[in-house]
């Protein structure tokens, strides 16, 4: 992905004078909503999505553009306390986007007091508002509370939900007569998409002042190669389902379009153990078969083709925690 702060304004006559713009970092504990969200608000789907936690593992650019602002929302990795050198990398990717942040909006489930993993992240706030107090001040905080579809509570209850986690920021009260943490609110279905036009006014009225930095009709930065692997990674975590946890990895070998109609596709499946393949091949190859068929007509979609997919199976033995192996994936953090 390009560098995010080294973009070149867009040409764009006319532009409102209050227009706005600027990068909204969607962070929260794994599988609360963000890529949902993400998906919601741009009408269309670019982060891949599963029942199962920790399925975004980079950074993903979404790029909304309004007559009077343009929001780029950055899709994280789920914060969680880190096992392996892959877990280090998703966690640093969070940080690293918030520091780079306008606006934060963290989610977190409103059916469901606050987890130590929500602990972690409010910890995580105020490691990165200490670290950098000399420099620049958190920026303004969002708590999003996801799932309201599902929420029974009446406003009182609702009220006692928002001060848990309110409680985890006691650290940005300072000396504020009311004693409550300098953050807005929202209450949203990311899954409906309840609330969510509320949600999208509070993000723009939180940003700075600003042009467009993207045309109009682009959504994201993400190239084909890319969004190609995570289709057919999303496509691999729904059919295993707990079978192969997330020691699966994919990458995209040959992308060639061979004609104006047909583009070929070769794609390999990394997992950590070798008594994981012949889940992952399935009895006569019937799995790995289930997999490319699932994610061929996405793929089409996206590419504007058709596409003849090859799917390969390889062992790398615990790719998850060697550098050398992180890095050819793409999941390594440059310092």
């Amino acid at each position: 992905m390009e560098d995010l702060k080294d973009l070149t304004v867009q040409p764009e006559p006319e532009l409102p004078p209050d227009h706005r713009s600027g990068f909204v970092a969607v962070i929260g504990r794994p599988n609360v909503g963000k890529s949902t969200l993400l998906n919601r608000v741009l009408g269309q789907k670019i982060a891949i999505t599963s029942p199962k936690p920790q399925t975004t593992r980079d950074q993903m650019l979404g790029i909304l553009t309004l007559s009077d602002a343009q929001l780029l929302f950055l899709d994280t990795p789920g914060i969680h306390r880190p096992l392996h050198k892959l877990g280090e990398y998703m966690v640093q990717v969070a940080a690293d986007t918030i520091a780079d942040a306008d606006v934060v909006l963290w989610l977190v489930d409103v059916n469901t007091p606050p987890t130590e993993e929500d602990q972690a992240i409010a910890d995580l706030l105020q490691q990165l508002t200490t670290r950098r107090r000399k420099r620049v001040k958190l920026p303004p905080l969002i708590l999003g509370f996801n799932q309201a579809d599902r929420w029974g509570g009446d406003s009182e209850a609702t009220a006692v939900r928002v001060r848990e986690y309110e409680a985890l920021l006691g650290w940005l009260v300072g000396t504020r007569p009311d004693a409550r943490p300098a953050v807005s609110t929202a209450l949203f279905s990311a899954t409906t998409g309840r609330g969510a036009e509320e949600l999208l006014a509070l993000v723009r009225s939180l940003l700075p002042l600003g042009p467009r930095y993207y045309p109009e009709d682009q959504i994201t930065d993400v190239d084909l190669r890319y969004m190609t692997a995570e289709i057919i990674r999303e496509k691999a975590l729904y059919l295993l389902q707990d079978e192969i946890p997330h020691s699966l990895a994919v990458e995209v070998d040959e992308f060639i379009e061979r004609s104006e109609q047909l583009t070929y596709i070769s794609a390999i499946l990394y997992i950590e153990r070798e008594s994981q393949k012949p889940i992952v091949l399935g009895s006569g190859g019937s799995m790995i078969k289930r997999i490319g068929q699932t994610a061929r007509p996405e793929i089409e979609n996206l590419v504007g083709t058709k596409v003849y997919l090859e799917l390969w199976v390889k062992v790398w033995e615990r790719w998850r925690k060697r550098q050398n192996l992180l890095k050819q994936l793409g999941y390594a953090v440059e310092r």
